[in-house]
């Protein structure tokens, strides 16, 4: 199994490769096998991803929306067309299971590129009246922007954050995560086929101190993560000391609530699709399941059921439902959690061990029995891991819910929607789902508070992120002046 790049990065239109930087290795997580290296982008990359981005800006922010528009949604059929080609790609990348890349990834991308080629010839100002004056608003783009991605899904993280900068007149240079670097640069080229001018969406290889560099560089105006807190924390803090702009993505604990009257096997499904698609890989999942005390116990029963249908495999099967963590080190990291889980009084319903085969492997596991304090219940273990936990009034589960210094998601499961609504309108998460749970389409903002970030993706607000308001004040009469 080969899928070597053409070369490491996409820089100015073209495939771009300097053998001098570090040497990085492309691990199938489904078995553990080296199947591609890419290197690393030197200083000498950099520069040349820099430069050509702000060369091409100017141009690309002078060109007229509705063409910005149109090349971004011929973008989009070009993704729809190679879906199959880039979801394999994507599943060779990741681990996951091609039954989820084929309608998870390439095609959230297609769907971001067609929504922000839909509104780039929508961006909006204001009028305003000062007496016989007046004023207005335009919104401009910030120039040239940096994207850092995350692992877990690296073809939909370069759409969802190129395609907002692209359509409001910016560029972007976007690193990928090192343990994922093979899908992003298809993204630039698609780009690039679609009628992109080359130079406006770069693509650099790397780990941290390319994302440093780039962050860190004066002609950066904005820098929008994916990434974990720790990566957050450090890269806000060197683009505040440049005044740039940020969009922070990060992780959750998020709670899931279901109440006693919720229908069963949604609230189920939606428990399984909060914590074990991807492998448990996702940010905005319900890891933190509270579930009224009624139904405590027929909800772990028919989850423990329905878990049963697990299919792990071979990846590349269609058959397969359930696929390997993406990389060794995140692997031991969750299976560090668990063994403190259970040294902390913690019971295991199911799983909780390695599986026994090549690549990096976890069952799905759901833990019972737990206090508040855990550290499974506070802290983001980002694996296949859920933890149940009981509660019996609406009051006390609010008040459990938000006790956490994330805040990314919750869902809430209930017949009752005037409490649904009640419940949500309490909870300190910045995307909510009612009787269904991580759905993230094109049209809805997504993004957290506190720990988990600043800022949003998708939708109009996501337009406002790569702008910046410029006022206009148009005098009418004579000029006054006190001598």
């Amino acid at each position: 199994m080969n899928v070597q790049p053409e070369a490491s990065h996409f820089v100015d239109g073209a495939w771009l490769e300097d053998e001098a930087g570090t040497a990085i290795p492309v691990i199938y997580p489904a078995t553990g096998e080296t199947i591609a290296r890419v290197h690393a982008a030197t200083p000498a990359v950099i520069e040349c991803a820099l430069a050509s981005a702000t060369r091409a800006q100017a141009a690309w922010a002078a060109t007229d929306p509705v063409e910005r528009g149109r090349v971004l949604r011929r973008a989009a059929d070009l993704i729809r067309a190679r879906n199959r080609e880039l979801s394999e790609l994507e599943t060779l990348d990741t681990g996951k299971p091609l039954q989820e890349t084929l309608v998870a990834d390439a095609a959230s991308g297609a769907d971001a590129l067609e929504y922000f080629g839909g509104l780039a010839a929508d961006l909006r100002g204001e009028t305003l009246r000062f007496g016989a004056d007046w004023a207005y608003t335009l919104r401009r783009p910030l120039g040239v922007c940096v994207g850092i991605g995350a692992w877990n899904y690296p073809t939909q993280i370069a759409c969802w954050k190129a395609a907002p900068a692209l359509a409001v007149g910016c560029a972007m240079v976007f690193k990928p995560s090192e343990t994922t670097p093979l899908c992003a640069p298809r993204i630039a080229e698609i780009l690039v086929e679609a009628g992109l001018p080359a130079g406006l969406f770069n693509v650099v290889q790397g780990a941290g101190e390319v994302g440093a560099a780039l962050t860190a560089d004066p002609r950066v105006a904005k820098v929008s993560l994916t990434g974990s807190v720790p990566t957050g924390r450090r890269v806000y803090a060197a683009a505040a000391a440049g005044m740039k702009q940020v969009t922070m993505e990060l992780g959750g604990k998020s709670p899931l609530i279901v109440f006693d009257d919720a229908a069963l096997e949604d609230a189920v499904s939606g428990a399984i699709n909060g914590n074990f698609y991807s492998s448990g890989q996702v940010c905005s999942n319900g890891t933190r399941v509270f579930v009224q005390a009624a139904l405590h116990d027929a909800f772990l029963s028919r989850l423990t059921e329905r878990l049963a249908g697990l299919r792990p495999g071979d990846p590349l099967d269609e058959a397969t439902n359930y696929g390997p963590m993406t990389t060794e080190a995140q692997m031991r990291i969750v299976l560090g959690h668990l063994d403190r889980a259970r040294a902390e009084g913690a019971r295991t319903v199911t799983g909780g061990a390695r599986m026994d085969r090549d690549g990096f492997w976890i069952e799905p596991t759901v833990l019972a029995d737990l206090k508040d304090d855990m550290a499974c219940v506070r802290e983001e273990i980002f694996g296949p891991v859920m933890s149940v936990l009981s509660f019996d009034s609406e009051e006390e589960v609010v008040a459990r819910a938000n006790d956490t210094p994330f805040g990314l998601s919750a869902g809430v499961f209930t017949r009752d929607l005037a409490r649904a609504h009640r419940v949500v309108a309490q909870l300190k998460a910045g995307t909510c789902w009612i009787n269904q749970y991580n759905l993230t389409p094109a049209g809805l903002p997504f993004g957290g508070s506190g720990a988990s970030g600043i800022g949003r993706e998708n939708a109009r607000v996501a337009l406002d992120h790569f702008t910046e308001v410029q006022s206009v004040y148009v005098g009418m009469g004579r000029v006054e002046a006190a001598y």
